[in-house]
């Protein structure tokens, strides 16, 4: 059990340089020109559909939280306090990638391409290795055993002394989950998408393994964090409530999708057929005669 040591290199600039806070900012702010350039077009290209001002308010919170996550004060607090690394990891893996998913850039991006590209993208999209990234049964170990492996091995004390390391795992949290944000509610097209049967069950294992992990956590089972016991029961509890209400908003965004089957009427005493356009070169039969 590793935790109760001292932190090992929480200070690698202690998260403050102005190269690592001007960096991301100015990151953010290129992807929000870069969404707002391609509405202009989309909205250009398609007038009369336009674009919902929802998605953008949608994409601008979602760049907001990963601000938060990776501009002061947090950063600098989650470089020397276990419970600020959760917050952030929180923002970054579940609560940002939600907002963003629910701005559907993809369907922003189809519209925005002229036909042959458009066209170029939905083939990559179909494709295999697409098809197999975009299923949830992929999704889910990346999101829940990237926990297992940063909280649960020396990964997360590796990661706090060298940078480049550290901005992988932000990499990490925000890419891992915003892919099971759009394979579980995402409104952008995804074939290789099950019904909402299936990613309901598949979002029940990830609440469930989150909860075990942050118990686990809690109770110092395994985990190889060098934090003072304090930090590390603060950031479990931080894991365990605060994952509970992005999984609950994840949820409920999935249950917004849901469309069921609309099956037809019976009456009292009567039967209901199905009429099917009968297919060329086959005649349709006609009606049967009525008894009596």
């Amino acid at each position: 059990m590793g935790a109760g040591a001292a932190h090992p290199g929480h200070g690698h600039g202690g998260g403050g340089g102005p190269l690592e806070a001007w960096l991301p900012a100015l990151a953010l702010l290129g992807c929000a020109a870069g969404y707002a350039l391609t509405v202009r077009r989309a909205r250009r290209r398609h007038p009369a559909r336009g674009w919902p001002l929802a998605r953008t308010l949608s994409f601008a919170a979602g760049l907001v939280l990963v601000a938060m996550a990776l501009l002061p004060p947090l950063a600098p607090f989650a470089h020397e306090d276990f419970r600020g690394h959760m917050a952030q990891h929180l923002l970054l893996g579940m609560y940002a990638p939600l907002a963003l998913t629910l701005a559907a850039p993809v369907t922003l991006l189809l519209r925005a391409l002229p036909p042959d590209r458009g066209r170029r993208l939905t083939a990559v999209l179909r494709s295999r290795p697409a098809r197999l990234l975009g299923h949830p049964v992929t999704a889910l170990p990346l999101t829940t055993g990237g926990l297992v492996l940063l909280y649960f091995t020396p990964v997360y004390d590796a990661t706090m002394g060298h940078p480049g390391w550290h901005w992988l795992t932000h990499a990490h949290f925000l890419l891992s989950g915003w892919l099971f944000a759009y394979v579980i509610a995402g409104p952008d097209p995804a074939p290789a998408r099950p019904g909402v049967p299936a990613r309901l069950v598949v979002l029940g294992v990830a609440i469930a393994a989150h909860a075990v992990i942050a118990q686990l956590m809690y109770g110092g089972f395994w985990v190889e964090v060098r934090a003072p016991i304090a930090e590390v029961r603060g950031g479990a509890e931080i894991m365990y409530y605060g994952g509970d209400l992005a999984e609950l908003l994840l949820a409920a965004a999935l249950v917004t999708t849901w469309r069921p089957v609309r099956t037809p009427r019976r009456t009292h005493g009567s039967r209901v057929r199905t009429l099917r356009r009968p297919k060329e070169g086959i005649r349709a039969p006609r009606a049967l005669p009525k008894s009596g």
